[in-house]
């Protein structure tokens, strides 16, 4: 399949998944099987082999009456075009909506309230993704809450382990809406949660942001897709979810119940420890009339993205506070998008490359390898980056290492327990005390006119 290119357009009217399907589908970015498919494993196995390639759409499920869409922002290219946004602009984009989020509009009904029923999760096609899990889980689905006084709301994704027909355990890790449980339960009070499945990436990408505590994720989410975001207030619970979703289930965060949660994997493509986590009582469900159910590969293409991409913009914003021409950063793939970064900056001193590295640690504490490039490395193309690292990089006077510090506690090979790693930084810029030409590529005059003269189409 043919990369897809971006097209800058404005952001849709309507800023739902299935106006941004139908638009995918338009540039040939829908991948549909039309052959029945299991929740089970199989519809798992097709998403993790497809998603870079295009949307998966899975027309029939088994075990549910429901198709399955996963992949959405499998690929950057996906991301940008939801939003309207080059990869240029991206950064500032996003880091201005965190910084100047929009009230999204508030109100009573919506599309997703087409159809109202009682719980009964056995009627979703949830996946069980690999042969160690611990059970299905919802793993795409936006989780909303707010404090007991109202003031504060969040909006994250979590992933939820099914119990049985009305239960999820929930995996919490010490952010934001871990503190409303906390605060909650120290009142001897259930905390009231929305669990909102089938958004736009927009809605997905600000929810995986790092948003302050106290700014809403849905007026990220808002100022992102240009205002025309609407929320509809829960009728079981105080929460709001998209009106334009395709499922929600009213749910409460319970103060005094947990279980064991997982195995499950995590974008390591490893097995994350079991723990005690919190229970969510499931009491209500919304959806439209045929809703389309979200997921999302653990470990794969979106998972890497939806956490990378706005960390990258963190990252950015930091190290342009070191110098100012920062042309791009990236969270590659193969240290999962979380721990590893690439960065191309144009630095002004010999000790530039190593204030980048500390930046970035401090932007994204969970980094544990940082790589700084001069601008005319492609930060997304491994090849040029290992070039880089070979022809100009020594050990001796460019590697920073930092023993013992705050990491990631998805490295199965750091500490998991404390949360310590060994980080490191490579310095593969050219110095400013040799000549610049003597670490510069040898050019062919004319080599692309020429072949494409010769060869044609096949030459490029």
């Amino acid at each position: 399949m043919k990369p897809v290119s971006v097209n800058l357009r404005s952001v849709p009217e309507m800023p739902d998944l299935r106006n941004f399907l139908r638009e995918s589908e338009k540039i040939g970015d829908v991948f549909k099987v039309s052959r029945e498919v299991s929740v089970k494993f199989e519809a798992s196995a097709l998403i993790k082999r497809l998603e870079a390639e295009a949307i998966v759409y899975l027309e029939k499920i088994r075990e549910s009456d429901f198709p399955v869409v996963a992949g959405v922002c499998g690929r950057r290219e996906r991301v940008l075009r939801a939003l309207g946004a080059g990869e240029a602009e991206f950064y500032s984009r996003l880091l201005g909506a965190l910084q100047s989020p929009v009230k999204a509009e508030r109100g009573e009904d919506g599309p997703v309230k087409e159809v109202k029923e009682a719980p009964d999760l056995r009627r979703l096609p949830i996946l069980t993704h690999y042969e160690g899990d611990g059970g299905p889980y919802i793993t795409s689905a936006l989780v909303s809450a707010r404090s007991l006084d109202g003031r504060v709301e969040n909006v994250s994704i979590h992933r939820l382990q099914v119990l049985d027909n009305r239960r999820l355990a929930i995996r919490l890790v010490p952010r934001h809406l871990y503190q409303l449980h906390q605060s909650a339960k120290e009142a001897h009070r259930a905390l009231d949660v929305v669990i909102s499945i089938g958004v736009h990436p927009a809605l997905s990408l600000a929810a995986s942001s790092p948003a302050p505590f106290g700014v809403s994720e849905y007026d990220v989410a808002n100022a992102l897709l240009g205002g025309g975001l609407k929320l509809v207030r829960g009728e079981s619970v105080e929460a709001y979810a998209p009106a334009e979703a395709e499922i929600v289930l009213e749910g409460r965060l319970l103060p005094g119940e947990e279980v064991e949660e997982g195995p499950f994997v995590d974008l390591t493509e490893t097995y994350d420890a079991v723990r005690r986590q919190p229970v969510v009582e499931v009491v209500k469900v919304f959806r439209r009339e045929k809703p389309l159910y979200q997921a999302l590969q653990p470990g794969g293409c979106e998972h890497r993205l939806l956490m990378g991409m706005a960390r990258e913009a963190k990252i950015w914003e930091a190290v342009r506070n070191v110098v100012p021409v920062v042309k791009a950063v990236n969270l590659t793939v193969g240290g999962c998008g979380w721990l590893h970064a690439v960065i191309a900056a144009e630095k002004q001193t010999d000790g530039d490359a190593k204030n980048i590295i500390l930046a970035a640690f401090a932007a994204h504490p969970s980094l544990k390898h940082v790589t700084v490039v001069d601008p005319d490395i492609d930060v997304h193309n491994p090849r040029e980056v290992e070039w880089a690292l070979a022809t100009r990089f020594q050990a001796d006077k460019d590697l920073v290492v930092i023993p013992r510090a705050r990491g990631s506690t998805l490295d199965p090979s750091g500490d998991q327990k404390e949360g310590l790693t060994a980080k490191m930084g490579f310095d593969a810029t050219v110095p400013r005390t040799l000549p610049k030409e003597k670490f510069s590529k040898a050019k062919i005059p004319g080599e692309e006119e020429t072949c494409r003269r010769f060869l044609g189409e096949a030459g490029r």
